[in-house]
Formats: C-alpha cells, structure tokens, sequence
C-alpha cells in the first residue's frame, strides 16, 4: 500500500467522523425520541392499540401535551393497521333498537350488526337446580361471543383482513329503519341498513360499499361473511332441543339440506349458489336471504359440552361477489322467529322444510296429511289436548278398514283355537309337530297367521310420522293439558330423587298409562287368538314391550305420548265393538268350511314356514338321537 494511498484512507474516515459529529442529536433531541419510542411500546402494550377497546368513559380533564402525543400515537398505530378504514376503527358502542309487537332487535354500532333479538310471545321454559319450572324472556342471537361479520382483503393490513366487527357505525334511526354507517373519509363508506317489517319478523337488509374499488385487494373478486352463533338453550328437554338443532340451507335449484344433526359435521358449499342459510334449533331460526344468491358458502354443526351453558355452535361463512364500480350493493332479508310452517311457507323458498317434520314419506305425510288436519282442528278447539283427542278419532277413522281387516283375520284365527287346544294337547311333548300341525291346520282352513300383521303394517308410516311431528310443531310448545304443562316436551308426574339409567329422574303419567293401556289391550287380544302355538315366546314378549316402551318414551314429548294413550283406547273400543257388533262369528265359521273345502294351494308365506318349521324339527330330530 503506498502513501497515497494511506492518506485517502485516512481522510475518507475524518470527513465521517465529522459527518457524524455534525449531523449527531441533541440531548433535548434524544430524550424525546426516547419518551416517543417508550410511549409507542406502552401504547402498543395498552387495551388502547386496537379499535375494540377505543370505547372510554369520558372523564373531563386537562388536555396535556403528553395526552395529545399519545393520541397522535393511536391514531399512527390505527393507521398503520386500518389504513382507510382507521377514522370507522374508534368510537364507543351504543345500542339501539327496531321493535314491533313481536320482535325487539337490538344493534349495536360496533360492527352495525343484530346483538340480540327478543320474541315477545314467547318465554323460555328451564328447570332450575331443585327441578321447578322457570320461565324467562326469550333471546335469540344474544351471546357475546357471536359474530356477523364482513371481511374485507385490504392489502397492508394485519393478515390482509379488515373486520367490519372492528369499526364503528354511527346510528340514523327513521322510523321503522335503522341505518349504520361508517365514515372513512374522502367519500368512502361502509352502510348497513335494516328496516324491520310492521307485522311479521321479516328484516329487509341492505350492504352498501361506497368508494371502496382501489381499497379492496382480493383476486378472487369476493368478500367473506363470518357467521358464528353460539345456540343458548331454551327448551325443558336440552337433550331433543340439541338432536333438532343444527344448519339449514338451500343451494339454487335444489331441495334445501341441512348439517347432520346427530354429530359434528361440516359442508361446502361451492358449486352452486347458496340462497339462503338458517341458524336454527327445535322451534326457532334465524335466517339469512340472500336477494342475489351467496357465490359460495362453508357451514358447519358442532357439539358442545352438555354441561355447558350454550346448546350448540353453528357457524357459516358465505362469499358476495364484488362487481364493478364505486358502489357496491347487496340485498338481503332477515328472518329471526318460530318455526311456524305456514309463515316460512310464505316466503316461497321451501324454508318450510326447516320444521324437522321428517324424510321421505314420513315428512310428506306430516306436511300434507297430518299437519292439515291439526290445523284445520286447532281453528276450532283452542286446547291442544283435545285437537290430539279429536286428530286420534280422525286418524282411527281413516285408517279402520285396515283394522277391521286385522282384526277379522284375528276372528279366523280365534275360531280355530278349540282345534288348537287339541292339537296342544295331542303333541304337548313335541313343540316343533304342534308348530307344524298348526301351520296345516291354517292352510286347511285358508287362514293367513300373517293376515292380523299386515294391516298393522301399513299404518307404521303413521305412526313414524307421528313420532317426529310432536315435538317439531311449536304449536305444542308450552301448550298445557291435564298435568302436563309442555306437549312438546315430557310430562312430570312424579319426580324420582335420584336417575335411573335409560328412565331419567322422573315419571311420565302419559307413558305410564299407555303402557298399561297396552297390556290390557294384549291381554285381551291373548284371549282371543291363539298365538302360543306359533310362537310360545310370543307370550312373553308381547308384555315385555310396554315395560320397554317405558323407558324408550319416558322423557319423549308428552304430546306423543298423549296421543298414543288414546289412540290405545281407541284401539280397544274398536276391538270391543267390532268383535261384539260387527263380526259375525257363525259367518266366520261358515267361511272355515266352505275353505276347507276348497281345492288348498299353499301361499308363498306359509310355504315358507312350514319348510323352516320342518327344518328344524329336522335338526331337533337329529340332536335327539345324538343324545
């Protein structure tokens, strides 16, 4: 390295030093940019750095310089993570309210969005720790930890998302309309405006993006709507409200569907439009219509802990597409009430089919056959215990033909048991050649053994219906009739002091009389037919099931069970009168012998039978002589 060299070197780090030493802070300078550098990391450590928690008492005081700065801060750091959006990012909430005679919704202006919506002709029904009735107003869309939310891609923000949940509206109510609209400045906007309809619990729904085209950065030409819901219990039974409780929807073009309700379970919905999504549980909904179909959607039923204070969370996230130009509009409609099926039946979107009335046949009787007829009824009686009174003689009525048939076949079968009895008698030491003897004896006589089950049947899609009708119709909500106070949910008679499995902590009279009411009606039935000499194992069964029916519909929608007592009852009066009054027995024994001596050509049942009957006398026959 020559001298040159060396001294170029040299001179090159004193013009740095001298740079530096020129160009250096003050110690005033340094000290503040330490006081703004430590109030930046305080500020960034305090409640104060996100929009959520901008809310503060006013409390007046002196506006000090330190006070100024720190605000100066929030609004960077609001800035920096809002960009736009930071004037709509701070604000206090406050609440305010649309209302009818049936609805009162209640917004608030943080988000712009439903908080809670109460119905006024209902109440909540609950048991309180020493198991007593408890009645309270009814909420639907009111746990704090719900969220409806608009996500909006803006690029520069934290994830590139703005939560509309994080901005603050300011509230215009007109008349019945309540708009909310968030400024961000230079003639941006976000609007969300709800005018709730004078009579029903229909909600018109408006978004409305103004100035918004250069913020929103998303490829996918879409923003996101977050909707999560936390199900609050609100019937007796927690254990049916949960079963019935899930997400409702229906893509264009198709039947509406819905997430399962017996687990967690989770759908995509991509490849067709969505028009509508329903939040709902046993007897009430909460709805979102799209006016233009969602592009997309993803729901989603999950299971909560029974011993929590929340039923169930349901969630939907659905995409709006984003046209072009300076304004964006989406039309929507709320629906937050009953599941009444006439009035979700006005709306003329299938939102009906929300009511779990059933599948297949079973719901298609339910919605066009039994729904009609209680309706029809419930225009005249105002107790719901006697429409179940009157419904059960309509149904019996309609469905005696099948009966009447049942029970003549029965009446065949009754005037061959003194031949049985012989028959018993003569191989009461060979159970499988009584069996067969009988089998023939049956086909001498041309009597079908299978003639009485038929008809019972084809009733059973009836019955299934019945079963899911009871407790999916809110007209039996809280409807009181004897001793029961809810026909949707299980009458208590007598409360046990301690569970028992399968049972539960208590004893349902309805159940309790239909069992008995069942035995009576086998018991007579016995004395009548001979079915021991099919069947000796049928004798102990056909007592065993209404001790089983006990603990299967002890805690089942009392209701159902109501009606099962009296459509028990009716079974029995019909049989009493029909046998006594209507059948002729010489008749019946005239048509014996004229059978008997017809030409006899074995049916494909009892063909059948008898093979299986002969087959194991075989092996009985077989094992005998091994022995």
């Amino acid at each position: 390295m020559d001298k040159n060299t060396i001294i170029g070197i040299v001179l090159i780090f004193l013009l740095f030093y001298v740079w530096a030493k020129m160009n250096a802070p003050t110690e005033a300078q340094l000290t503040e940019m330490q006081r703004v550098k430590d109030s930046i990391a305080m500020a960034e450590q305090m409640p104060l750095d996100r929009p959520g928690s901008m809310e503060s008492d006013s409390v007046a005081a002196p506006v000090e310089k330190s006070t100024i700065q720190e605000d100066s801060i929030q609004d960077l750091i609001l800035q920096r993570d809002y960009g736009v959006f930071a004037n709509a990012a701070k604000g206090t909430s406050d609440k305010e309210v649309l209302e009818n005679d049936l609805i009162k919704i209640t917004f608030d202006s943080k988000g712009g969005s439903i908080v809670s919506a109460e119905l006024k002709t209902y109440q909540r029904l609950l048991e309180d720790e020493e198991k007593k009735d408890v009645f309270k107003d009814l909420f639907l869309m009111d746990d704090e930890k719900n969220k409806f939310e608009y996500l909006l891609p803006v690029a520069g923000a934290p994830n590139g998302i703005v939560k509309t949940s994080d901005l603050y509206f300011k509230p215009a109510i007109e008349g019945n309309t309540l708009i909310m609209t968030a400024h961000l400045g230079g003639g941006k906007s976000i609007k969300q405006t709800y005018t709730l309809n004078e009579s029903n619990y229909d909600i018109a729904y408006n978004l409305t993006l103004t100035g918004l085209d250069d913020v929103l950065a998303n490829a996918q030409d879409t923003i996101r709507l977050n909707w999560v819901n936390y199900l609050e219990k609100i019937e007796k039974n927690t254990q049916y409200e949960r079963i019935y409780s899930t997400v409702h929807y229906k893509e264009v073009g198709e039947d509406p569907s819905y997430c399962s309700m017996s687990g967690d379970d989770e759908e995509d919905l991509n490849e067709v439009p969505v028009k509508w999504i329903s939040h709902s549980n046993q007897f009430f909904n909460s709805t979102l219509i799209g006016t233009t179909p969602f592009a997309s959607a993803r729901v989603t039923a999950s299971a909560i802990d029974e011993e929590a204070e929340d039923l169930k969370l349901l969630t939907s996230q659905m995409t709006l597409a984003l046209g072009s130009g300076s304004t964006q509009s989406y039309d929507m409609t709320w629906y937050i009430g009953p599941n009444e099926f006439e009035r979700l039946r006005a709306h003329d979107l299938d939102m009906e089919d929300i009511v779990p009335f059933g599948w297949s046949i079973f719901g298609t009787i339910n919605r066009w056959v039994i729904r009609p007829i209680f309706s029809f009824l419930s225009n005249f009686i105002g107790n719901k215990g006697i429409v179940i009174l009157f419904l059960t003689l309509i149904v019996k009525s309609l469905v005696y033909p099948l009966t009447y048939k049942m029970l003549y076949s029965q009446s065949k079968m009754g005037a061959l048991k003194p031949q049985m009895a012989k028959l018993r008698e003569k191989h009461k030491d060979d159970q499988q050649k009584v069996q067969m003897e009988t089998m023939k004896i049956y086909r001498e006589y041309g009597v079908n053994p299978a003639g009485g089950c038929f008809p019972m049947i084809l009733q059973m899609p009836i019955w299934f219906a019945l079963y899911r009708f009871f407790p999916a119709s809110i007209e039996f909500r809280q409807a009181s009739f004897l001793w029961a106070n809810d026909l949707s949910s299980y009458d208590v008679f007598f409360r046990l002091p301690f569970e028992i499995p399968f049972l539960g902590d208590h004893l349902s009279l309805f159940t309790f009389l239909w069992a008995i009411s069942m035995v009576i009606y086998t018991y007579y039935n016995s004395k009548i037919m001979d079915m021991n000499s099919i069947n000796p194992m049928m004798k102990y069964m056909q007592y065993m099931m209404p001790v089983m029916f006990i603990f299967f519909f002890n805690s089942y929608a009392s209701g159902l069970t109501c009606y099962l007592l009296f459509s028990n009852l009716m079974n029995i009066t019909q049989t009493l009168v029909t046998k006594n009054y209507l059948i002729n027995n010489d008749k019946i024994l005239a048509e014996l012998d004229a059978n008997k001596k017809k030409p006899k050509k074995k049916g494909g049942f009892q063909q059948r039978l008898e093979k299986a009957l002969q087959e194991q006398q075989r092996i009985a026959g077989d094992r005998s002589k091994k022995k």
